[in-house]
């Protein structure tokens, strides 16, 4: 059953599988839908969609099976002439009740029935013909459990169809930009469980083992608890062409202040060089050479920038865009020394990844550094680099 929307799924790299799709058709052979359209939407979402970035191209998914019927374009335009502009039509719960609910199926022959017989004359109220403020489920303004609204412009009663139309949720998609809850959600991949604290903790295998080794007597053994704990450097590109990106890695910087308590940040320009910057617009600078001595090699460490600059800029000593700015070595220098020193590093990149093979400087660092595009999804495969490094 509705094995269509099971293929429109897979056919958007949803990754729904065939026991989800057999638990679906064991629900509905219980009636866990009641007969409902909409609770059938939210009952399929419910059992095949295992995150919200996926809430979207289910929404595609479902109309693209169900957001269509197949009707003759001129009739529907007639009976859209013929709807008169009424108060809607208001039941009692229990009227309600007594008003007949189709399934898809039988929706479908119904309405093409009613498009290719019915007379063109106007219809108020009645329980079959299309019209308005009716119990037939076609028309405008009446009441039915399942039906096609026509010429209506709103929903009254946000039919399922309705609500995937909406795609309310198109922003959580895995190929559009972050914001700053997303950006908390991801970070919290990269959490290390570490043991810090006082020995309060009993170890409960460890006191067994213990006390079998001690004849039968008691021994105890206390251990530290385990905690999770993220330990990251942020290296932030800012200004020039990064300034269509601020407010991206504003969220980023934001959400990592606030859940990482373990965190150096530092800002640069094009590229690292023998100095890093906590505060850019002052100029406040601290050596690049004391970040990487001071800084344990445990930190993860992201670099986040367009990687868009003159070759030059990376390859040759005194390269820096800034003319009053002499750096001595190279940056490509400095980033292998960052690279060196942090095995587990990675560049974030705010223009999109067909963009990058047309920059040198971006191939460049690309050689030096695993790079994701940053957005959900390119954040999600960078983690999990930063975990597996």
């Amino acid at each position: 059953m509705f094995v269509n929307l099971f293929r429109a799924l897979k056919r958007r790299d949803v990754p729904v599988t065939f026991n989800e799709w057999m638990l679906l058709q064991q629900a509905l052979s219980e009636n866990l839908m009641e007969s409902s359209f909409t609770r059938f939407y939210y009952l399929a979402r419910s059992i095949l969609i295992k995150t919200e970035a996926h809430f979207d191209k289910y929404d595609q998914a479902f109309l693209e099976c169900f957001g269509d019927i197949d009707s003759d374009a001129d009739l529907i335009r007639r009976i859209e002439e013929n709807l008169q502009k009424l108060p809607p039509l208001e039941l009692t719960e229990e009227e309600k009740r007594m008003v007949e609910a189709l399934n898809l199926e039988e929706l479908r022959e119904r309405f093409r029935d009613r498009l290719l017989n019915q007379d063109d004359e106007p219809h108020v109220g009645g329980n079959k013909q299309v019209g308005v403020r009716g119990r037939s489920p076609f028309g405008a303004w009446g009441y039915n459990p399942a039906g096609v609204r026509i010429g209506q412009g709103v929903s009254r009663h946000r039919r399922a169809v309705q609500v995937a139309e909406e795609r309310t949720f198109k922003n959580y998609r895995d190929d559009v930009m972050l914001d700053t809850r997303a950006f908390k959600t991801v970070l919290s991949y990269i959490r290390q469980v570490v043991r810090e604290g006082p020995k309060d903790l009993l170890d409960v295998e460890g006191t067994i083992d213990a006390t079998c080794r001690n004849a039968g007597e008691l021994e105890f053994i206390w251990e530290r608890a385990r905690k999770k704990r993220i330990k990251l450097m942020l290296l932030m590109d800012a200004g020039g062409t990064m300034e269509p990106h601020m407010e991206l890695v504003s969220r980023l910087f934001s959400a990592a202040k606030d859940i990482v308590k373990d965190l150096q940040f530092y800002f640069f320009h094009n590229c690292v060089y023998q100095e890093m910057y906590t505060d850019i617009h002052q100029m406040e600078a601290v050596p690049t050479r004391k970040v990487l001595d001071e800084a344990g090699r445990n930190y993860k460490v992201i670099l986040v920038g367009d990687a868009y600059m003159a070759p030059s800029e990376l390859l040759s000593p005194n390269g820096a865009i800034d003319y009053w700015y002499r750096n001595d070595r190279p940056g490509i220098e400095w980033l292998t020394d960052i690279r060196k020193r942090f095995r587990k590093a990675i560049w974030l990149n705010p223009e999109p990844r067909s963009w990058w093979s047309s920059v040198p400087s971006t191939q460049i660092i690309r050689r030096v550094f695993p790079m994701y595009e940053l957005t959900l999804e390119g954040m999600r495969a960078g983690t999990r680099a930063l975990v597996k490094q």
